[in-house]
């Protein structure tokens, strides 16, 4: 399925994997993009030497076009922006907006630059410095989310940009692919759809946490960072939502020290980083805290298994999926149902 997004990438199809934390590894991006869709490599958590690794490990493993996710707040974006280049990625997504200057380093190396957006101005904002595309997420998505479904959102940004759309939040299936596109999208993009394959590296008890779940059972909190955050509801989501400031504030105390020692992180780093979060936000110093080492909370489910003591972010999806198929299987099976709905469509009139 030919759309402006797979002439863009150079991939097969109009589907995207997303860079998600501890999940989008090299082995389930090789796997997207064997499959023909586009895989993104989640990097935030990674060192540069890390991400350098695992970039080429997933070149080892596909001659297929990938992308790397990066945090275009980070203090050595412009290394990682180096790495990318050098190491010949096609794509480079971002969670924030990047910088003119950085969308102008990309785009003179050859690097497609699309930023994930949940908001129109936001989309018209990163088109005009010269995003080459924009991925729109709606509420429905997991993890950091807004307040807007992606049916309403999308139309806006399609309408409001010249530049390729991708749509994010709430897809799954080929239906959904047909209907992005009917919007005026260029392709859609998965998270917790690619999550729940066999090839990714979630845990087992992990999966079956995410395949158990009903839509009822997938929550937005701010209980974990201050944030509107949508994860399936767990024990821990409910002790930090009962907490009171006190014992939140032990709560996040604690998990901070298990973050900085996993992480190597020292206190001054952190209450460094803190402040810097906290600078213009309503965020008590718990929250701060818990920030701070989302990623542990992240990496406890999503690494260890450990449902009981992390966090597992997850689009409202996951309340509809049953199966854990391949890479291959997934994205064949989505493209099939997109092509017989719009034969289907076709055939109605």
């Amino acid at each position: 399925m030919e759309t402006a997004l797979t002439r863009l990438t150079g991939v097969r199809h109009p589907v995207v994997q997303t860079g998600m934390g501890w999940v989008a590894g090299p082995r389930l991006v090789s796997a997207t993009a064997n499959a023909g869709a586009l895989g993104i490599l989640a990097s935030a958590t990674m060192t540069l030497d890390q991400l350098r690794a695992a970039v080429r490990e997933v070149g080892a493993r596909t001659d297929a076009p990938f992308g790397v996710n990066l945090r275009a707040d980070a203090a050595d974006a412009g290394d990682r922006v180096r790495i990318l280049v050098e190491e010949g990625v096609r794509v480079a997504s971002f969670a924030l907006a990047p910088s003119r200057e950085l969308i102008g380093e990309l785009k003179e190396a050859g690097v497609v630059v699309m930023p994930t957006v949940g908001a129109r101005r936001h989309a018209e904002k990163v088109a005009a410095w010269g995003a080459d595309a924009v991925l729109v997420q709606g509420t429905e998505g997991g993890g950091h989310t807004g307040e807007v479904a992606t049916t309403v959102l999308l139309p806006q940004v399609v309408d409001a940009v010249d530049i390729p759309v991708v749509a994010a939040g709430g897809f799954f299936d080929g239906r959904g692919l047909v209907a992005a596109l009917a919007y005026g999208a260029a392709g859609v993009a998965m998270g917790t759809r690619f999550l729940l394959t066999s090839d990714s590296t979630v845990p087992d008890a992990v999966k079956a946490r995410y395949l158990a779940a009903t839509v009822r059972d997938v929550t937005v909190t701010r209980a974990v960072d201050g944030l509107p955050h949508r994860m399936l509801r767990t024990d821990l989501v409910d002790a930090l939502e009962r907490s009171g400031r006190v014992r939140g504030a032990l709560q996040a105390v604690r998990r901070a020290a298990g973050y900085r020692k996993l992480s190597g992180t020292s206190w001054r780093r952190m209450l460094r980083d803190g402040r810097a979060l906290k600078h213009g936000k309503d965020l008590t110093w718990s929250q701060v805290l818990l920030a701070a080492n989302t990623p542990m909370l992240l990496r406890a489910s999503m690494v260890d298994g450990r449902t009981d003591l992390g966090v597992m972010a997850s689009g409202q999806v996951a309340g509809v999926i049953g199966d854990l198929p391949s890479c291959a299987e997934l994205v064949e099976r989505i493209v099939k149902e997109a092509e017989d709905t719009c034969r289907r469509l076709t055939a109605s009139r």
